[in-house]
C-alpha cells in the first residue's frame, strides 16, 4: 500500500475538499475517490463545482476549476472507522497550518468526523459553521463513500450545490 496520497492543492483557491483519510485503493491507484461506489465526483459536477464530470485520474485538474483536495490524516485505511479520535485530533494542527499556507476561501469538510475531533465539539450541524479554521470559512458536506447509505446521491448533489451556490 502507498504511504500516502498527494495532496491536489494551490494558493487562493474557493474551495479546499477536506476528506478523513485516503482509502487505500485510492492510495494506491494515486488518486482521490477512485472507488467506483464513491459518488465525489459525480457529486462535484452535478453541483455545479465543475462543467464536466471528472474521473479520478484527472483529479489534479480539479485547481483549473479553483478547487482542491487535501485529508485530515494522511495515513491511508480501508475504512475511516479504522482511524483513532485521537489521530484525528493529532492531525488538526498540520491541518490548519496547511490551510492556512494556501488560503482558501472555505474548506469543506466531508463528513462529520474529522472536524468535531479537530474542533473538540460533540454535535457538527450540516453546512456552513460559525468557526474558521485556518483563515477559512468552514463548511461541513456529507461524506461521498459508498459506504454512507444515509445521503443519496440526490441529498449529496443538494449538500454540495448549497455550498457551491455560497461562493457566489
Amino acid at each position: 500500500m502507498a504511504d500516502a496520497l498527494p495532496d491536489i492543492l494551490a494558493e487562493h483557491l474557493s474551495v479546499i475538499f477536506c476528506g478523513i483519510n485516503p482509502a487505500a485503493t485510492a492510495a494506491a491507484a494515486g488518486h482521490s475517490f477512485v472507488s467506483p461506489s464513491n459518488r465525489f465526483w459525480r457529486a462535484l459536477h452535478l453541483a455545479g463545482f465543475t462543467p464536466v464530470q471528472l474521473r479520478p485520474q484527472d483529479d489534479a485538474t480539479l485547481v483549473k476549476y479553483g478547487y482542491g483536495l487535501t485529508a485530515a490524516v494522511s495515513r491511508p485505511t480501508r475504512s475511516a472507522s479504522d482511524l483513532s479520535r485521537g489521530e484525528l485530533v493529532a492531525a488538526g494542527a498540520a491541518l490548519e497550518a496547511r490551510i492556512s499556507r494556501y488560503a482558501p476561501r472555505f474548506v469543506a469538510f466531508l463528513g462529520k468526523p474529522a472536524y468535531a475531533a479537530i474542533a473538540g465539539k460533540a454535535e457538527i450541524p450540516w453546512g456552513p459553521q460559525s468557526d474558521r479554521f485556518g483563515g477559512a470559512s468552514v463548511w461541513v458536506l456529507p461524506n461521498p463513500s459508498g459506504l454512507n447509505r444515509a445521503f443519496t446521491l440526490e441529498a449529496l448533489v443538494e449538500a454540495y450545490r448549497s455550498l457551491r451556490l455560497a461562493l457566489d
